[in-house]
């Protein structure tokens, strides 16, 4: 640490000290009984506040209404859809302070007594801070102003201030994370907007509301993750308080919350954006999140007359420029790394893995045609952004997809996308040879150099296993993050790196792309690591993957070192039944039929194992979203062996009925050199890669 952070750290200590003695709220309610805030704000997101929008969300985005009137009426009957877990039950009135996952409690004592991480003390900080995020409220809002139906009004507003009773100044687990206030002053402002004009929100509720979210801002700005979390936690806040300094002036530290929200923003968005686009924490969760905070600040500093820097505006374009390249054929959002499947704001009710709203936003913000071709169309996120005009101005922009090459090689972040182009059927690979998480702490990365995710004819099949939890709970956080979860390889039964607690590393590898080549017939990517160079007998990992335009991908696995190793070559598929065939041939079957076939060749005796829910070792398990895991079938090639040693992967997608056609490992000096497929005679060489169309 140098002096900087040292005085910084002390600061926030000494500040924590006087908080737990002398109570700051008394302050801000002597100094804003007397205002309240201008609602609606000249600077709000228009949609919230356009009659217009109400009566264009069935005409623009059809279903929009339904579902938001569903949740909103489940809400009413205190059931909660928070993260990955449904129908959740906080008790009545809402007891803000429980995780009823794990059926534990939070102390009720000063937020920096606490620690979040405490799984057995405390619960899953996650499922208590999801709660009284009140984005929720939120949803309640937007019911409010589709239907005019008081009983939205009134339930939102007896929640808020049971919350406010329930959480005095500084006291519980939800004052313990500046980005959890941080998110309720986004929730809150958008509420107080949202129920304008209802008389469930008179003037003494809205002043109290104002008085405790300046309280929010003042906490925020005194406690900054400018150390702890220095990533999304840090945007997340500098927008909380761009917010607050934005939309309500008349607050004392207004102007101050402003400019230190937008510095922030500012400089961080240089920091945390990587030169090609790659959010710098390896995680395609997190660079979502980052694009939401992003396209808040957009829009409000122009709502403001205080506009952002041409600067931030590219860099958020790079941003989504990554996503983009990333997304499936179907486009979903690929995971890499952690997720915990939360939103900024959810307007729309959407899976962790749907980035649609976010396109159709920032088509109309940034004027672009291909980023309105991702979302498929206006999303009624951008309506409730927005405003009407929004529909006119995604009209004018003709989505269409990327210009360029469908294959996308994002060097700094390490990604390689090979892709056969834009079509909802395409083949894709997604090699990952990206650093093990940010340059602070890794926390958000896995052990996952050189995985590859695949989808074929716009299906996906290989795919990352997601996240679970962030609780240390029996050992699963440590399972979902290690590298015998991910489609790449094990050596020694070791993985490439150590966890140091749950959002650490005791060493980070590294990994980097050697070489790639983008062609007519074939693409491909190269890229090594060194995560096993501490073993007793050192060993690198070179992977090559390469998809040929005909229709299938080949991976080349290269284990140099010496001695003998256990290597285990590892695919993670989607939920699918695999079959093992007497042929060597292992087949994932799709419900019509169709599917993928899988070989692989060696010159060393490698055994074809697959392993779905397995517990001893763990192995076979996906997360689809935070709180849910299940079994999923997962492909084994194991071989004790002695080093260096090559292995030939090839991944054949197939119609119903079809049969894989006849392959031949292709041998040059005792070294497995390319494959050969009959009838066609068509050979594919791998040093280099190279495609000849031609019986050898």
């Amino acid at each position: 640490m140098g002096p900087v952070e040292i005085c910084g750290r002390t600061r926030q200590e000494i500040s924590k000290l006087v908080d737990r003695r002398v109570p700051r709220l008394g302050a801000w309610r002597d100094r804003s009984s007397t205002l309240l805030p201008e609602l609606p704000s000249p600077g709000f997101f228009p949609g919230a506040v356009d009659e217009r929008t109400f009566a264009m969300l069935d005409e623009r985005s059809p279903g929009a209404r339904s579902r938001l009137l569903e949740a909103a009426e489940r809400l009413l009957q205190g059931s909660f859809d928070l993260l990955g877990y449904r129908g959740l039950s906080f008790g009545q009135p809402l007891d803000w302070h429980l995780d009823p996952v794990e059926s534990r409690r939070a102390p009720v004592r000063h937020w920096s007594t606490l620690d979040p991480l405490d799984g057995p003390g405390i619960g899953d900080s996650k499922v208590i801070w999801e709660l009284s995020r009140h984005q929720w409220l939120v949803t309640l809002g937007q019911a409010y102003r589709l239907t005019r139906d008081e009983r939205f009004a009134s339930a939102a507003a007896a929640h808020v201030g049971h919350w406010m009773d329930a959480n005095p100044h500084g006291v519980g687990i939800n004052w313990s994370s500046s980005i959890e206030a941080a998110f309720r002053i986004v929730s809150w402002s958008w509420t107080l907007h949202l129920f304008h004009g209802s008389a469930a929100f008179p003037q003494g509720l809205i002043a109290r509301v104002f008085t405790i979210l300046q309280a929010h801002a003042a906490h925020v700005a005194r406690y900054l993750s400018y150390y702890f979390s220095p990533n999304t936690h840090l945007t997340g806040e500098a927008l909380g308080l761009f917010y607050a300094g934005t939309l309500f002036p008349a607050a004392p530290h207004a102007r101050r919350w402003r400019e230190l929200g937008r510095r922030i923003l500012e400089e961080e968005s240089g920091r945390q954006i990587l030169a090609d686009g790659v959010y710098f924490e390896q995680s395609t969760c997190y660079q979502r999140y980052t694009a939401e905070i992003y396209l808040h600040y957009l829009i409000l500093a122009e709502r403001s007359g205080r506009g952002a820097s041409s600067e931030v505006k590219d860099r958020v374009a790079r941003l989504l420029d990554a996503l983009l390249a990333l997304l499936r054929p179907d486009r979903s959002m690929p995971a890499i790394g952690d997720a915990d499947g939360g939103w900024l704001l959810p307007l729309d009710l959407r899976g962790p893995d749907d980035a649609r709203g976010i396109f159709s936003t920032a088509a109309v913000v940034l004027g672009r045609p291909d980023y309105a071709w991702a979302a498929g169309g206006l999303q009624a996120e951008t309506l409730w952004l927005l405003g009407p005009t929004a529909a006119d101005l995604f009209e004018t922009l003709r989505s269409s997809p990327p210009a360029g090459p469908p294959s996308r090689i994002l060097p700094t972040g390490g990604y390689a996308i090979l892709r056969t182009g834009w079509q909802e059927d395409a083949d894709q690979v997604i090699l990952d040879a990206g650093p093990l998480g940010c340059p602070h702490s890794g926390g958000h990365g896995h052990a996952d150099l050189l995985a590859i995710q695949c989808s074929f004819r716009g299906r996906p099949y290989v795919v990352d296993p997601g996240t679970f939890r962030y609780t240390a709970d029996q050992g699963w956080r440590s399972y979902f993050r290690s590298t015998a979860a991910h489609s790449t390889v094990v050596v020694d039964g070791v993985g490439q790196a150590v966890p140091r607690g749950p959002f650490s590393w005791e060493v980070r590898p590294r990994a980097r792309l050697l070489r790639w080549e983008l062609g007519e017939i074939l693409d491909f990517a190269q890229a090594e690591h060194d995560a096993y160079r501490e073993l007793p007998s050192p060993v690198r990992h070179r992977r090559t993957a390469i998809l040929v335009k005909s229709g299938y991908c080949v991976l080349v696995d290269d284990l140099e070192g010496t001695g003998e190793h256990r290597v285990d070559v590892r695919f993670q598929f989607t939920p699918l039944p695999v079959r093992v065939g007497p042929d060597e041939w292992v087949r994932v079957v799709q419900p019509d039929g169709s599917g993928l076939s899988v070989r692989a060749f060696s010159s060393a005796p490698f055994k074809v194992t697959v392993a779905e829910g397995d517990l001893e070792p763990r192995q076979g398990w996906i997360s689809s979203a935070y709180g849910l895991r299940q079994p999923s079938p997962a492909l084994l090639y194991s071989a004790v062996t002695a080093l260096p040693v090559r292995v030939i992967t090839v991944l054949l997608p197939a119609p119903a009925g079809a049969q894989p056609p006849s392959i031949h490992a292709l041998t040059e000096d005792g070294t497995l050199s390319g494959l050969l497929l009959e009838p066609d005679g068509q050979m594919l060489k791998v040093d280099p890669p190279a495609f000849i169309r031609r019986s050898q």
